[in-house]
């Protein structure tokens, strides 16, 4: 398959791909905190939240790849840098009308959640465009 092609990447797939992921995390987080597997404030254990992202990016990723069945890896990239722009975003709103100081984040701990996000979303997008009509 000689798919990866610039031409072929949609970006409302790449957003939407984002917004399933999030919500797919989030929704899971939140039934294990409903549950009482991990605390609702405070230290989260990093080992769910690890689940947690990639189980989510991997059903945005499917979605994504089972919808416009090309170009399974840039998708993924996009998936995981729309994370970044989502960041700015909320860093730039939040920062201007609310007062607040910026989210402090390590550089290798944002580059290795983005990169995580890209791998899980590729995965989950490789498999739904090798699965066939």
């Amino acid at each position: 398959m000689h798919s990866e092609h610039l031409e072929n990447v949609r970006p409302s797939w790449v957003a939407f791909g984002w917004f399933i992921g999030v919500a797919v995390m989030s929704a899971i987080l939140l039934a294990l905190a409903a549950v009482g597997i991990v605390a609702r404030a405070g230290e989260i254990g990093l080992g769910w939240v690890l689940l947690a992202v990639f189980v989510g990016f991997l059903a945005g990723g499917y979605l994504t790849g089972m919808r416009v069945r090309a170009a399974p890896i840039l998708h993924a990239v996009g998936i995981g840098l729309f994370s970044v722009v989502v960041w700015f975003v909320a860093n730039l709103v939040a920062g201007e009308t609310l007062n607040a100081a910026e989210w402090s984040v390590a550089p290798a701990s944002a580059a290795g959640a983005v990169l995580f996000q890209i791998a899980a979303a590729a995965i989950g997008a490789r498999i739904a465009t090798n699965r066939g009509p």
